[in-house]
C-alpha cells in the first residue's frame, strides 16, 4: 500500500509545475491589452484645483476663477515633447469648432514656448506657465500631453493621458456638459 502512496505522489509532483504554469499564464492573459500606463484620477468628480499662473500673452497672474463659466479643456504640452507636436493639429481643428481649450506650457521655456506657438498656431484661448511643474502636480499629471475636461460647473469630469485625435475626442466630448 505505501508503493500505491508513493506512485501517486510522484504523479502529482510531475503535475504541479503543468498547474503552477496555467495558474500564470492565466493571470499574464488576463492582462493582455490592459493600458499599464493609465493612472486613475483621484481629481475625477472634484472641483478643479485652485492656482495661480502666468499668462503666456500678458504676464498678469490668473487664477481658475479667470477661465470662464463654460466647459473646457486644460491641455498640458510642451516645446519638448514630440506626442505635443503630433496633438498640435487636431488642437488647432478643436479650437477653429469653438472649442476653448487652456493650454499649460508644462516645465517649458517661456522663449520656446512663444517661437513654438508662433510657428505652428495657437489653438489656445490662454495659455498658462508652469515652469515648475506645481499645477501639474496638483492635477496628477504623469507627462505631456494630459488633456482633463472641466465642465461649466468647474469640476473635473474626465483625464486622457497621450494625444488627443479624433477617436480620444468622441469619447471626451461628452464630459464637457
Amino acid at each position: 500500500m505505501s508503493e500505491g502512496k508513493n506512485s501517486k505522489m510522484k504523479k502529482v509532483a510531475l503535475f504541479l509545475p503543468f498547474l503552477a504554469f496555467a495558474l500564470l499564464a492565466g493571470v499574464f492573459f488576463s492582462q493582455l491589452g490592459k493600458d499599464t500606463q493609465y493612472m486613475p484620477s483621484a481629481l475625477i468628480g472634484k472641483t478643479l484645483p485652485d492656482f495661480s499662473l502666468v499668462s503666456l500673452e500678458t504676464n498678469e497672474v490668473m487664477n481658475n476663477k479667470d477661465l470662464g463659466e463654460q466647459g473646457f479643456l486644460i491641455n498640458f504640452w510642451g516645446t519638448w515633447c514630440p506626442a505635443c507636436s503630433f496633438e498640435h493639429d487636431y488642437l488647432m481643428k478643436l479650437a477653429s469648432e469653438g472649442i476653448d481649450i487652456v493650454g499649460i506650457d508644462y516645465k517649458d521655456e517661456t522663449a520656446a514656448a512663444i517661437k513654438w506657438l508662433d510657428e505652428k498656431g495657437d489653438p489656445y484661448s490662454v495659455v498658462l506657465l508652469d515652469e515648475l511643474g506645481n499645477f501639474g502636480i496638483d492635477m496628477g499629471v504623469t507627462g505631456a500631453p494630459e488633456t482633463f475636461v472641466v465642465n461649466a460647473e468647474g469640476i473635473v469630469t474626465y483625464r486622457h493621458q497621450g494625444i488627443v485625435n479624433e477617436q480620444v475626442w468622441q469619447e471626451m466630448k461628452g464630459y464637457l456638459k
